[in-house]
């Protein structure tokens, strides 16, 4: 596997391996020795959650405060994302800053994005199936949803009028009052 770090170089882009042949393709989608031989994270993934969304989706800016904070590994089933991390680790240079990357079902990569960042991604194709593994368990009284349109943050998203949950929409805080416990 090939691992980039992005601007944020927590955030990590992931190449698998792909043997590819007249039949098809093969590859690990995961494999904790090589993950962590190669990030050097010693993370133990607990829960493994899909989506299936439409293009012009965009779900996010989501996260769990401690003790439920949840790290993910995210890739993409069939279709692709534009797919972003917010650093939201006070003591971080990259405070308050973005990173994305496309993620999609021909090119592979994913994406590991640690504790103390909130996730988001806009959907670019129909019937998108999103997977993704998380190294906590979800728990409702710690979800924190920020604005996936905050100008604080400002994020340059492909879609300009995507179609976005009550949550997202309505219940988002914006990140000048969002008090971050990372």
């Amino acid at each position: 596997m090939k691992i980039t770090p992005l601007d944020i170089p927590a955030v990590l882009l992931i190449e698998p391996r792909v043997f590819e042949d007249g039949r098809g393709y093969f590859f690990e989608s995961f494999n904790r020795s090589a993950f962590q031989s190669a990030t050097g994270n010693m993370l133990d993934f607990v829960q493994d959650n899909e989506s299936l969304s439409k293009k012009g989706v965009l779900r996010g800016l989501h996260l769990q405060r401690p003790p439920h904070e949840q790290g993910k590994l995210v890739r993409v089933v069939s279709g692709s994302v534009f797919d972003v991390a917010v650093d939201l680790r006070k003591s971080s240079p990259h405070y308050g800053k973005w990173c994305g990357a496309t993620l999609s079902a021909t090119n592979k990569k994913q994406l590991f994005i640690p504790p103390g960042f909130a996730h988001g991604f806009a959907v670019l194709e129909n019937d998108t199936v999103f997977s993704y593994k998380c190294t906590g368990y979800y728990n409702q009284d710690s979800e924190v949803c920020l604005a996936w349109n905050d100008p604080d943050i400002g994020i340059d998203w492909p879609l300009k009028n995507p179609v976005v949950s009550e949550k997202d929409s309505l219940h988002a805080g914006a990140f000048a009052t969002f008090k971050s416990p990372f």
